[in-house]
């Protein structure tokens, strides 16, 4: 009886022992995005878990404490795993944000994160870095203190609790460098655009002077960039509907040299139109360092006498391009 004892306790701490070195996580999905659920770290992948022939996802493994990304091919959503955890999830993959919900041990920090998520999403963020340097600060500040009162009224652990402003910390800094970024590029408007002259994919070379006398549309882009892309079937309808009126539409790679021959083949396979330029050198061009463009994809609305209208133009699919096209060509 007593080796019985012995067995069974054994046992037991064993058991004990993994659960507590690993976690649970499950997965119910109506209308599902896909067979596949990835959790990830930033660009890696923790776990990839695949649905059994119910379409249920679940899956144990080890994980270190802290956030986390959940990816259905489709939409994102934040997570906060720990050893020891047994993570339930459901939702409707249609109404990702909104249907969102955890059971289980880590219940509420996740569906702490979820309800975040919702909260996010009815913040005016345009408004906000619309927004002058001191009525920024104002308001940046009103935002921060919301966060944290949220925060703070959730009641949640330590460890939580300082990973998750580590998180607010990064976003707020992001965005108060994306501020500082719009408020420099509004100082370059209604000042004289600087000249390029770049390689035109079909043949020769292209200058910002030639071009005098038209309205140009500067969409600054490179293969690599996947947002750069998502952009392409939006700018090539813009440039549909503005054809032959008072306006070019060029696009400047900053592809690194290397990559010279894929961005004239990427140009080709998906025919481009309007005016395809690769940048002398890259983002150390002088058009580019003129304008400190850091990230990309950047567009910039220059006017028939070469003045800079906006060096940081809406985007060709947000519907307000369009309008402000459509007054200055009626202008």
């Amino acid at each position: 009886m007593k080796r019985q004892l012995i067995f069974f306790a054994t046992l037991f701490i064993g058991l004990y022992t993994t659960a507590q070195n690993t976690m649970t996580f499950s997965a119910d999905i109506a209308n599902r995005n896909g067979d596949v659920l990835f959790i990830k770290n930033g660009k890696t992948i923790v776990q990839e878990i695949k649905a059994d022939d119910k379409g249920k996802f679940k899956s144990t493994f080890e994980v270190n404490e802290g956030m986390y990304q959940l990816y259905d091919g489709v939409e994102y959503a934040q997570l906060y795993l720990k050893n020891g955890f047994d993570l339930s999830l459901t939702m409707d993959a249609q109404h990702f944000d909104e249907t969102l919900k955890f059971k289980g041990k880590g219940e509420k920090e996740n569906n702490f994160l979820a309800n975040e998520t919702l909260e996010d999403s009815k913040f005016n963020y345009e408004e906000l870095l619309s927004k002058d340097e001191a009525e920024f600060k104002v308001a940046f500040e009103k935002m921060k203190e919301a966060d944290l009162e949220r925060l703070n009224k959730a009641g949640l652990g330590e460890a939580f609790v300082t990973s998750y402003k580590n998180n607010l910390t990064m976003k707020n800094m992001g965005l108060f460098q994306y501020h500082n970024q719009i408020m420099g590029n509004k100082k370059l408007n209604n000042s004289v655009a600087p000249n390029f002259d770049y390689e035109n994919a079909k043949g020769g070379t292209t200058s910002l002077e030639s071009l005098k006398g038209k309205y140009v549309y500067i969409d600054v882009w490179a293969t690599w960039c996947g947002p750069c892309r998502a952009e392409i079937p939006f700018l090539k309808k813009i440039e549909e509907k503005f054809h032959g009126k008072n306006i070019e539409f060029v696009s400047i790679s900053v592809d690194v040299e290397k990559d010279h021959d894929k961005w004239k083949n990427f140009v080709k396979e998906k025919e481009l139109g309007g005016i395809q330029l690769f940048a002398d050198k890259n983002w150390n061009s002088s058009f580019i360092t003129a304008f400190g463009i850091m990230s990309i994809p950047r567009f910039i609305l220059i006017d028939p006498k070469g003045n800079v209208i906006d060096a940081d133009a809406a985007r060709p699919s947000n519907p307000k391009l369009e309008e402000q096209l459509n007054n200055l060509l009626k202008s």
